[in-house]
């Protein structure tokens, strides 16, 4: 399953926070990485579709983490659902 090298096409539905602040496993990583915020672990689910590498098109379930001012950082596909 490709999961790396994916472009989100359409609008993003379905999201569900996951996490906030502390309750993140790799929240100093990101802190160092970059910068300090507000940080959420965001979970999209089934209503994005994504164009893959490869030029196929799948809807997805995507994690990705966000915030304030900084924006989304280190999405990832967790799973495809088509």
């Amino acid at each position: 399953m490709q999961k790396d090298n994916f472009q989100i096409v359409g609008s993003i539905q379905g999201v569900q926070i996951i996490a906030i602040r502390h309750s993140i496993r790799v929240l100093k990583f990101l802190e160092r990485n970059y910068g300090k915020g507000r940080w959420r672990k965001l979970k999209l689910k089934g209503t994005a579709t994504v164009l893959l590498e490869n030029g196929k098109i799948k809807r997805d379930d995507a994690h990705w983490y966000e915030a304030h001012g900084i924006g989304k950082r280190q999405m990832k596909i967790k799973g495809y659902l088509d």
